[in-house]
């Protein structure tokens, strides 16, 4: 692929990235004017989040398969045109019942973008480029998910919560249409699916399970401690939605900054990049509990997008590695660990919340991810001399 198609490519795979992880991060600061219209508390409300999360854990086992099968632009297609259709939909809840229900199929489809999305990189590109590519694309997601509490909280200040899930839904829409026509639809990797079969062979790959496993709790730790920034900044600042909103959004520039040089970074640091980013953004997190600064805030959302970045990327090429064939597969195990986690953690930081204040919440994600550094780096390490050993042994 030429330098221009390459970053055609990369322009619509980040931007769907961009508008799918953005209609999920937006309900941050939204979850306040959200359960104020529907007559919620605030972990009531945060429910729809996790009514979006879950199924997007789910269902991702199913559209990786799918597009090894019958092609990747194929089934990102479709997912994009139904996340889109759900996404306007969100915008007609009347209760929590209808919105957790319209939010959980939008969730269904959207759990297609990030695998299939990030699957398809890594085919279209050569080892010395991939982690950038992936960083990039994985980057703007994060940022579309960062940037998105900003855009939701100027639409809710001016508006209401419900004009963003339908500008989001429409933007998907268009993204679509240019999809539908600027993709080539290759043929799938695998003749037949049965995927029992298929993650038969998925599980039986150790290495696999172990890198995946730990994105679980990274998606605890990051995703479910992240939806309640914005309620955090307002309690602790006093600012309005649209200032939350904007503050916010600085953890999604940290993770553009770092996903694009992600690839560079590693090559100078080697794997131990991943405990370094793990104590890094644990010690900023951890901070963010203290601070009652705007610029500090500011500092340790940076920071912790910057380091959360560095260690997805790391471990998501490493996964891709480890079954080079079926990257649909490989990343349906990766999204539906780390949206799992990311479901299962809104819910858990909601409770700690309702009973110990926010304090909690940052301790706790902050120790889980530096640990997740600590054990990344000792599997990765692990992995580097049997592949070595196995280099060594060849004729």
């Amino acid at each position: 692929m030429d330098s221009k198609g390459s970053k055609k490519l990369l322009f619509i795979l980040g931007s769907i990235a961009f508008l799918a992880q953005g209609d999920n991060y937006a309900a941050a600061p939204l979850l306040i004017n959200i359960a104020k219209d529907l007559h919620l508390t605030i972990p009531s409300a945060a429910l729809s989040v996790s009514a979006y999360m879950i199924p997007f854990g789910l269902f991702t086992l199913l559209f990786g398969p799918l597009a090894d099968r019958y092609g990747k632009a194929k089934i990102l297609n479709l997912a994009t045109f139904g996340t889109a259709i759900f996404s306007m939909l969100s915008a007609t809840a009347f209760n929590l019942s209808s919105l957790c229900i319209l939010r959980a199929i939008n969730g269904a489809f959207a759990s297609a973008v990030l695998p299939v999305a990030v699957s398809l990189v890594g085919d279209s590109f050569d080892d010395a480029n991939r982690q950038n590519a992936l960083g990039a694309v994985i980057g703007i997601m994060f940022l579309g998910g960062a940037v998105a509490p900003a855009i939701g909280g100027a639409l809710a200040f001016w508006g209401s919560w419900r004009l963003l899930y339908l500008v989001y839904g429409v933007a998907e829409f268009i993204v679509a249409l240019i999809m539908l026509k600027q993709l080539e639809k290759e043929p799938g990797v695998l003749k037949t699916l049965k995927f029992s079969l298929v993650y038969k062979e998925a599980f039986a790959n150790k290495e696999l399970i172990k890198v995946v496993s730990v994105l679980f709790f990274m998606g605890f730790a990051i995703f479910g401690s992240f939806m309640y920034s914005g309620k955090f900044v307002q309690v602790r600042l006093g600012y309005n939605i649209l200032a939350v909103g904007l503050l916010v959004s600085l953890f999604g520039i940290g993770t553009a900054i770092g996903g694009r040089k992600s690839g560079t970074i590693r090559r100078c640091i080697g794997n131990k990049i991943i405990i370094l980013a793990g104590f890094f953004g644990g010690i900023c997190w951890m901070t963010m509990a203290f601070w009652s600064s705007p610029i500090l805030m500011a500092v340790s959302l940076i920071g912790f997008g910057f380091s959360d970045i560095l260690i997805q990327t790391t471990l998501i090429e490493t996964a891709q590695q480890l079954m080079p064939k079926q990257k649909g597969t490989v990343m349906s195990l990766a999204s539906f660990n780390m949206f799992m986690g990311g479901g299962i953690g809104t819910l858990v930081y909601g409770s700690i919340l309702k009973v110990f204040g926010f304090d909690p919440i940052f301790f706790s994600a902050a120790t889980i991810i530096f640990f997740v550094g600590v054990v990344s780096t000792i599997l990765l390490t692990k992995f580097a001399v049997s592949t070595k050993k196995v280099q060594l042994s060849m004729p």
